[in-house]
């Protein structure tokens, strides 16, 4: 009879930090969160480091439900690459257990479902506004694709928009069959391959293996990429081609989810929501900032690009739009032809 007593004195004590939690979060008060101690631990990735675009969406998210949960669910980040997990690798890794979610660039996500691929697309989303309006749009596409693989979308987080990093100045068409270059995913290799270049889709860290060892001497990413892995010390010019604004995207386990308590799925989605509005509003200075930064280290930019270059890539551009189209269904190609006539 003793024994069963402490046990269930134990069990109650146990959970008291739980209950008090939610009891804070029915009421609408928190009481300081040292008082309550984790329960849940999430482990998170991306394959950027802590100072680029998504590396701040994962510490602006762990800051965010560290708060709304009262610490009843925290968040630890592995930044750069330091999990060995690229963002192709992703959905693998946090369905095998290696982590509970990650933030994963959605182009390189394409090959579980095309319609990831949207905002990588071609010369089709051109400002701020426009990708923010396409990619509500798209949300519901983006879940269900990741829903149907058992992973649960957090945020989504908007680029700046993509140019081409080279080691000489880009004066035009003729220079693109010039240039070995590293595409962020299959449809940007196709783009660059129709235009000349002699272009791959590899991970970040086998690109900047390719780059020190010079297979390398172009790269197709934003500012924000570039200056957060210093690609300065080897490609010195950056052409605004204005490719895309791609997005990358923040999931977790949809168990790991659904295990929470109601309550705390709702602040966490209130987290989630909140980290979007503010990396949303990160672009209103951001491309700015990294061109600053960029000069700084010595990076001439050319913008706006030579016109013969990026006609070429436009023409190169209509085949590859077409066929994801034909691949990612009527739903997805109704956002693209909405977007085309904005």
């Amino acid at each position: 009879m003793l024994s069963d007593l402490l046990v269930s004195m134990r069990s109650l004590a146990n959970r008291i930090p739980a209950l008090l939690a939610l009891a804070a979060l029915a009421l609408g008060t928190a009481p300081a969160i040292g008082q309550v101690a984790p329960q849940v631990v999430w482990r998170m990735a991306t394959e950027y480091p802590d100072n680029n675009i998504s590396g701040i969406g994962l510490t602006t998210f762990a800051d965010r439900v560290a708060t709304r949960t009262n610490r009843f669910v925290t968040v630890t980040n592995a930044f750069d690459n330091q999990l060995k997990i690229s963002s192709g690798e992703m959905p693998r890794a946090v369905l095998d257990g290696r982590v509970t979610g990650g933030d994963a660039f959605a182009g390189a996500l394409s090959g579980i479902d095309p319609v990831l691929g949207l905002s990588t697309l071609p010369f089709l989303i051109q400002s701020v506004d426009l990708a923010h309006a396409a990619n509500a749009r798209a949300r519901p596409l983006y879940e269900k694709a990741l829903a149907a693989r058992g992973l649960k979308l957090l945020y989504v987080t908007v680029w700046p928009a993509t140019g081409l990093w080279s080691d000489r100045a880009l004066a035009g068409a003729d220079d693109l069959p010039k240039l070995n270059l590293r595409a962020y995913d299959a449809n940007s290799s196709e783009v660059m391959k129709a235009a000349g270049a002699n272009a791959q889709f590899l991970p970040m860290d086998t690109a900047l293996a390719g780059l020190r060892e010079r297979r390398l001497n172009a790269f197709l990413t934003s500012g924000d990429g570039g200056a957060g892995r210093k690609l300065w010390d080897f490609l010195p010019y950056f052409t605004a081609i204005n490719y895309a604004m791609p997005v990358s995207i923040a999931f977790v386990r949809d168990e790991a989810f659904a295990a929470l308590p109601e309550p705390m799925q709702r602040e966490v989605l209130a987290a989630a929501a909140e980290t979007e509005q503010s990396q949303l509003a990160l672009l209103t200075h951001r491309t700015s900032e990294n061109y600053a930064r960029m000069r700084d280290n010595g990076v001439k930019i050319a913008e706006p690009a030579p016109p013969s270059l990026v006609a070429a890539l436009r023409a190169a551009a209509t085949g590859t739009i077409a066929a994801w189209e034909a691949r990612a269904g009527a739903d997805a190609a109704a956002i693209v032809e909405w977007a085309k006539q904005q």
